[in-house]
């Protein structure tokens, strides 16, 4: 079997490292279909009225509600290659904001759902203090929110107690954003917080912008340097409305971020200038983030094929420094922000993890070996996954998972049950 480094093929297979989901809300996999409308009053949708429609699926959960849609998003996620998920985990709380008697009582159901998957999961713990700047109390927040940065800061870290012993599990930490959090809350994680990753959402929305200013008379990233969050463990994610300055801010601090290309484009939020943020030397990684569309394959393609259209040219992450062949060296750069670059925004270990695609799948008779990796990143469809493997273990195997089934049912039930 010829080997590239990263990845292998033969006459009939293709082997790759494992697809890393860096970021994912895996509750709001019960709004697929269910937002592709314009809200009543609205002359046009867009992130905040969609908002609204998913603060309505996330007060309506109860924990064994939340395993049954955790573990259809996580099946899914399976099917389409991804080995570790990055689960940006913010219902805390019941709906009227009161702690379960077990705080952790949610994040352990997402988590019992992804080990039942099979799947490596990093617990990204979300902390959250209010509606905004200057903006009034929403009722539908008021299960994501904690009193007081020290009380996240200790649930977090009776959380992290609580999965000690299984190896493929891991808790990080995520301010929300930084209309969510105040600056105190921010200083304090930065100065509590010195291991393991730091997600947050970042210039995702102009509105931010706006408000970030307002109270800070700083941009996003400028307020997230200047109280030290910045450097390798952590991603920025979206991270799409930004300054030149800011681009090589992150850069500097070796930081990560996180594009959702599906969600982007489902939710008109822009496009992750991705050659910008590589060159200035951040990585960048993927997430399904929404669940509108879950496919990490599809995700890579996107990413280049957004910025096609933004810089009307072609291959525009074509690296510099070709040492392989050229067909295949698009392909390699993808294949970075589907593995490498994701494992290390969520600060694990990969190894073991492998995706097995068919070379004979219909999307990729015909292919050469020399233009393979470009072949199987831009071409093939998710259905071409044969087989995916997790620290050794095989949880798909003939592109089936053993769960899919009963999975679908208990998720079409709940769905049902929610209508």
């Amino acid at each position: 079997m010829p080997s590239c480094s990263r990845w292998s093929f033969d006459a009939d297979t293709v082997r790759l490292p494992g697809f890393v989901n860096a970021h994912s809300h895996a509750f709001q996999r019960v709004l697929r279909g269910r937002t592709e409308l314009r809200a009543k009053g609205h002359e046009a949708d867009d992130f905040w009225s969609w908002r609204e429609r998913m603060y309505q699926a996330a007060t309506a959960l109860d924990p064994e509600q939340l395993y049954v849609v955790s573990r259809q998003a996580f099946v899914e996620m399976a099917l389409a290659g991804v080995t570790t998920v990055g689960e940006f985990h913010y219902l805390q709380h019941q709906p009227d904001g009161t702690p379960y008697d077990d705080e952790s009582v949610l994040a352990k159901a997402v988590i019992q759902a992804a080990r039942d998957v099979g799947l490596r999961i990093v617990l990204l713990r979300v902390a959250y203090a209010r509606a905004g700047f200057g903006v009034e109390p929403n009722p539908r927040q008021r299960r994501f929110i904690d009193p007081s940065v020290e009380a996240f800061l200790t649930r977090v870290e009776a959380l992290r107690s609580a999965v000690t012993r299984d190896p493929l599990v891991t808790v990080g930490v995520a301010p929300h954003s930084v209309r969510a959090v105040p600056r105190p809350w921010l200083e304090a994680i930065a100065a509590s917080v010195t291991s393991g990753p730091v997600h947050a959402h970042v210039a995702e929305q102009p509105a931010e912008l706006r408000a970030c200013l307002a109270e800070h008379g700083r941009r996003p990233v400028e307020l997230l340097a200047d109280v030290g969050l910045l450097g390798p463990r952590f991603t920025g994610v979206h991270a799409i409305h930004l300054e030149p300055n800011e681009v090589q801010l992150l850069g500097a601090a070796r930081a990560n971020v996180c594009a959702c290309p599906s969600t982007e484009r489902n939710l008109g939020d822009g496009i992750v200038r991705a050659d910008e943020l590589l060159r200035a030397g951040a990585g960048v990684s993927l997430g399904s983030d929404s669940q509108a569309h879950i496919d990490l394959l599809d995700e890579a393609r996107q990413l280049e094929g957004h910025l096609r259209l933004l810089r009307l040219s072609r291959a525009v992450l074509f690296p510099d420094d070709v040492s392989g062949p050229r067909e295949s060296a698009l392909g390699e750069v993808l294949l970075d922000a589907l593995t490498t670059h994701g494992a290390r925004s969520l600060g694990v270990d990969t190894t073991g993890d492998a995706v097995v695609i068919d070379r004979h799948h219909p999307s990729l008779v015909g292919v050469p070996d020399e233009a393979l990796l470009s072949g199987v990143v831009l071409g093939a469809a998710s259905a071409a996954i044969d087989e995916v493997v997790v620290a050794g273990r095989t949880i798909v195997s003939g592109g089936h998972h053993p769960l899919e089934s009963e999975s679908s049912r208990a998720f079409a039930a709940l769905v049902r049950q929610l209508a």
